[in-house]
């Protein structure tokens, strides 16, 4: 299933590069066009990267859930369903091919913001734990995503339900501090999944941001395992079952 997939990449090398470019334009964009920093005490773009790391988790679910509706859609199931295969192989596979490419685009977002004059000053240690606390976050995403893209049942209301991911991102610290916004809304930017992450991988890589004066922020390294497990363990036992019973 997962060799399935990623032979996808080489029939549909536009979408991939796409989504590799999608989150470099967004770094740009907001480093140097739109600007930011209120509430930064420090260099921006240091503060920037970490956020748009965690914020690249989000992005591409819709390429996944497209997928996977199109295979419920166009009779691909009922052919895998006369292999001997579990249930779950088809999204497990989907899911594989899916982290190899997020992956691949937080290389390329590490690669871009050291050239724009991102450092990290933490450990080579610390640096991969980064990595992986963001790997971690996608990898809840991306089942929650699947659950959602069944439940949509449709490649084309697969749109919609991408939509809602995005409050999730953009209502986060990725861009600003909580410090810079109204109380209310701040308390609720530092209890998101996502801001737990990008405090933490702050933390890790030594960029300003890394701390805070609420609980959420000064336990989100703690945060950033708790909630992507959380998501993980209700999401991905409701995706395969879901999986199941569509594809009776």
């Amino acid at each position: 299933m997962t060799r399935r997939e990623l032979a996808h990449w080489a029939r549909q090398p536009v979408q991939v590069v796409v989504g590799l470019a999608f989150p470099v334009m967004l770094l740009l964009m907001f480093g140097f066009l739109i600007g930011g920093g209120r509430g930064v005490s420090g260099d921006y773009v240091d503060f920037l990267v970490p956020g748009m790391l965690a914020l690249t988790m989000a992005f591409g679910l819709d390429a996944t859930m497209v997928a996977v509706t199109q295979d419920l859609n166009k009779g691909v199931i009922d052919r895998f369903r006369s292999m001997p295969m579990t249930k779950g192989a088809v999204l497990v596979g989907r899911s594989v091919a899916d982290m190899l490419q997020s992956a691949a685009a937080l290389l390329v977002m590490l690669g871009v913001g050291l050239a724009i004059g991102w450092r990290w000053d933490g450990s080579f240690a610390a640096l991969l734990g980064g990595f992986g606390l963001l790997l971690l976050l996608r990898f809840a995403m991306l089942w929650l995503g699947i659950h959602l893209a069944m439940v949509a049942g449709k490649p084309e209301l697969v749109q919609a339900v991408q939509i809602l991911v995005w409050p999730v991102g953009f209502l986060s610290n990725a861009l600003a501090t909580p410090d810079s916004m109204p109380s209310w809304l701040g308390a609720a930017v530092e209890w998101n999944p996502m801001s737990a992450t990008a405090t933490a991988v702050r933390d890790l890589f030594g960029n300003p941001g890394g701390t805070g004066t609420s609980w959420a922020a000064d336990h989100a390294g703690a945060l950033a395992v708790v909630f992507p497990l959380l998501m993980v363990a209700v999401f991905f036992p409701l995706a395969v079952r879901k999986f199941g019973a569509l594809s009776k």
